[in-house]
């Protein structure tokens, strides 16, 4: 399994759209996308240049797989959450100033400063405020129409959709206001004020990066055992060249390399004992806590604990060949695929949002029919695509996963695939070949 990351999708819909264009690739027998790490792992015998052209193609960023392997750890960073906390806020400010001018006198009935009493000046400044917010929120509609002209809109299309319609339909309202008041007829041009919606055209994207946020807060927190799993591979190790000890980075170790350790420290690679004798808590690997006795001639894991005497050994298996690289790489590889009720979600969130806007147009239709005003109308359609923006349904899926393989990683217990894991929750009866006893790993 090759695996690559891709960058620039938003929710559900951007991931099985990324995913139908890589299973299309000639050679490709089965690939998975994952949301929550922004992975694509790819299955069969393809080039890595004909799965990014078909990635781009669709309309997405590619980062090739060794770039990938090497930011993997870099890549669990949670670089969103702080950039949409700062989004939300930002636009928080603004979008309470636009409410104060355009709710306030209605709902509180206080006096707004006299320059802002007339319809034609409080319009030009609630749809300035409107236009400030949607600038702070310009990846909804960058993202959103650009989705939407590809003939594959996602979730932020939803978003785009009903904060537009709003602007542009208050926009024709505040055409109306200079228009009545041109004619002096200011009383007309005070009761279609009334029918401006800038604040829901700042509202709509407001209220779903606060959606963002929580959700980016959440698959922060689902990554950290997978981070924890990361920091146990040493980052250096103590070479012996001619008889001299020479601290170097891990990734420098060759096989075949003499390295010592001693006391307290880390295997910093997968070995062969030389000279001496120890005790090594192997509890990360293998969940046994009490240290295994070592002496020369005997194999050592990386990420393992020298626990008492000064050994020198020989490099047998370095970086992605170690063991505990390969845990790391299951346990990835388990998050990066799909549990079979996943797939039920992907096909779902496929049809979704093309369904919604279907309803939506279909609401305004219906109720404009039946004799209410454009605005109403409007105002309703507004509403089926507003409500249905969050991407829950694709995200609480692969969510769920990465919890449970990262709490089973943190405990020892590993999964090769999203299958597998599904299949344990369904289980009533384990049968156990150890002697009849289940230890908790706190001998007393």
């Amino acid at each position: 399994m090759k695996k690559y990351t891709v960058t620039g999708m938003s929710c559900a819909a951007c991931q099985t759209r990324v995913e139908k264009a890589v299973q299309k690739v000639p050679g490709v027998k089965s690939c998975s996308v994952s949301l929550l790490t922004n992975s694509l792992a790819v299955e069969g015998e393809v080039s890595e240049t004909a799965v990014q052209e078909a990635v781009e193609k669709a309309g997405y960023g590619f980062i090739s797989d060794t770039k990938s392997e090497a930011r993997k750890e870099d890549a669990l960073e949670d670089r969103e959450t702080p950039k949409l906390k700062k989004r939300f806020l930002q636009s928080l400010v603004f979008l309470l100033v636009l409410m104060t001018l355009s709710m306030g006198p209605m709902l509180f009935h206080f006096s707004l400063p006299a320059v802002l009493r007339y319809p034609g000046i409080l319009a030009l400044t609630e749809m300035l405020l409107a236009i400030i917010v949607m600038l702070i929120n310009k990846k909804f509609f960058t993202s959103g129409f650009s989705a939407l002209f590809r003939l594959a809109p996602n979730m932020d299309s939803l978003v785009a959709l009903g904060s537009s319609a709003s602007f542009l339909y208050s926009l024709g309202v505040l055409y109306g206001i200079n228009y009545y008041l041109e004619l002096g007829n200011a009383e007309m041009a005070h009761q279609i004020g009334h029918h401006l919606y800038f604040e829901t055209a700042a509202m709509i994207p407001t209220l779903i990066t606060l959606g963002k946020m929580l959700e980016s807060i959440s698959k922060g927190r689902t990554t950290s055992a997978l981070k924890g799993l990361m920091n146990l591979s040493p980052k250096t190790a103590v070479l012996l060249k001619d008889g001299v000890e020479k601290t170097v980075s891990v990734d420098d170790v060759a096989v075949g390399d003499v390295f010592a350790v001693k006391p307290g420290e880390q295997i910093p690679v997968d070995g062969l004992i030389l000279s001496g004798r120890t005790a090594i808590d192997e509890s990360a690997l293998t969940g046994e806590s009490i240290p295994a006795d070592k002496e020369e001639g005997d194999k050592i894991s990386a990420g393992t604990l020298n626990r008492s005497g000064y050994i020198t050994a020989k490099a047998v298996r370095i970086g992605k060949d170690t063991s505990l690289s390969q845990i790391i790489e299951m346990v990835s590889d388990a998050a990066a695929t799909k549990a079979p009720i996943a797939r039920i979600a992907d096909k779902i969130s496929a049809v979704f949002v093309p369904f919604v806007m279907g309803i939506a147009l279909l609401t305004f239709l219906v109720v404009l029919g039946s004799g209410a005003e454009f605005s109403v109308a409007l105002s309703r359609g507004v509403a089926v695509l507003v409500i249905s923006c969050p991407c829950a349904l694709g995200l609480a899926t692969p969510v769920a996963i990465m919890v449970g393989n990262g709490v089973g990683a943190k405990n020892g217990i590993l999964f090769k695939t999203a299958s597998s894991l599904e299949e344990a929750g369904r289980v009533e009866i384990i049968a156990l070949d150890k002697t009849g006893t289940v230890t908790n790993g706190t001998p007393v």
